[in-house]
């Protein structure tokens, strides 16, 4: 008897280090990331390896050997040690919330429930799949004209703040009267080149005082619903913040979460607060027995008839969920659409926004020089 209790101990030592050695194997990184390109990985291996039948502490182990991210090896690392505690995944998840979202944890969680967790699983790949395509579609669109503003300024004050200062020597030694344009420019490129410490020390705080203003609740819902009314941004914004309130309120409904959870974890996982606070209150009227086409048919600036319509049909039917999964790929492919032609549209309104600094810039140069000619040659 005393030799079992004597090799129980001896096993238990030797289990106790290596859960040690598993948790000061892999520290938690100085800068902890995990993109939305991981977490789709992340989920679609866990979401094979269940569907296959393996267990998900064994899935979760033979992933964290497979991955090469410090931040991967991290999270997978504390997931483990949370599980072999007897946690659910999804309890286990809460911890990083701040990067998986809301959203993935209550999907999770209702797969854990149901039973239907790698099902779950896939949905949530395909959910962060297809918003990582939006915020792609997004960014690629706005690169160019970016591209194309911040060329031209660095252009003009290349010209302005370098090249036109060898140059106003010239002028002044010969006494001619100077165009109004060049007067302008001359005052611009001298604050540029005494004051640019200035400009810079501005810009800056500037920035930072905008920053820490939209971090206000009141500015920051002020910009957030401004931003929706300018011509063609706000109509690009509008597509995508709408296509991820049909695609996640769609899926959770799917997913048999009721109704008034679905839209409390809907409005958290928005990053818009006019469309944070609209959803809230629709929860709260929701709880009181109104319907969701009730209240939205109220606030046709953010929530378009098109859409009311199709979630009326989808209340009377009983098919709430595949009317907002149909909703969310014509907003997807609105928005596919509008990124496409946005260069198209907006190319010829930078083009002349290009044209008129460069052109003022070189005709102040070029009219007093060609003045000065005109009168040496008399």
């Amino acid at each position: 008897m005393n030799k079992i209790f004597q090799s129980l101990g001896q096993s238990l030592e030797k289990v106790q280090p290596s859960k040690k050695a598993s948790k000061d194997a892999f520290p938690r990184p100085l800068f902890l990331k995990f993109s939305v390109k991981e977490q789709v990985l992340f989920t679609k291996r866990l979401a094979v390896l269940i569907g296959a039948g393996v267990p998900i502490l064994n899935a979760l182990r033979i992933m964290r050997g497979q991955t090469a991210s410090k931040g991967a090896k991290y999270i997978i690392t504390r997931l483990l040690n949370e599980m072999e505690r007897g946690q659910f995944l999804s309890a286990s998840l809460k911890q990083f919330e701040n990067i998986f979202g809301v959203f993935a944890v209550n999907i999770i969680q209702v797969g854990e429930i149901s039973g239907t967790l790698h099902n779950n699983l896939e949905y949530l790949s395909e959910e962060l799949k297809k918003k990582m395509e939006l915020r792609r579609k997004i960014t690629s669109a706005f690169i160019y004209p970016a591209l194309i503003v911040v060329a031209t300024l660095g252009i003009t004050i290349l010209l302005t703040g370098y090249v036109f200062p060898q140059i106003i020597p010239i002028f002044s030694s010969f006494k001619t009267e100077l165009p109004w344009s060049t007067k302008v420019l001359i005052v611009v490129s001298n604050v540029i080149s005494h004051d640019w410490m200035y400009i810079l020390l501005g810009i800056f705080v500037f920035v930072v005082g905008t920053i820490l203003l939209l971090r206000l609740p009141k500015p920051k819902l002020w910009f957030h619903k401004r931003i929706l009314k300018i011509p063609l941004i706000g109509t690009m914004l509008k597509d995508y913040y709408l296509a991820n309130f049909c695609r996640t309120l769609g899926l959770l409904l799917k997913s048999d979460v009721k109704i008034i959870e679905a839209i409390r974890i809907t409005a958290k996982t928005s990053t818009n607060l006019a469309y944070k606070n609209q959803l809230n209150t629709m929860s709260e009227h929701a709880l009181k027995g109104e319907r969701i086409s009730e209240y939205l048919s109220k606030h046709p600036n953010l929530f378009p008839s098109i859409l009311t319509e199709m979630i009326i049909v989808g209340e009377e039917v009983g098919n709430l969920s595949g009317s907002l999964l149909y909703l969310s790929a014509m907003y997807e492919d609105e928005l596919s659409d509008l990124s496409k032609n946005l260069s198209t549209v907006i190319e010829p309104v930078l083009m002349i926004f290009m044209g008129l600094i460069v052109g003022f810039v070189a005709i102040s140069i070029i009219a007093p020089i060609y003045g000065i000619t005109q009168n040496l040659h008399q």
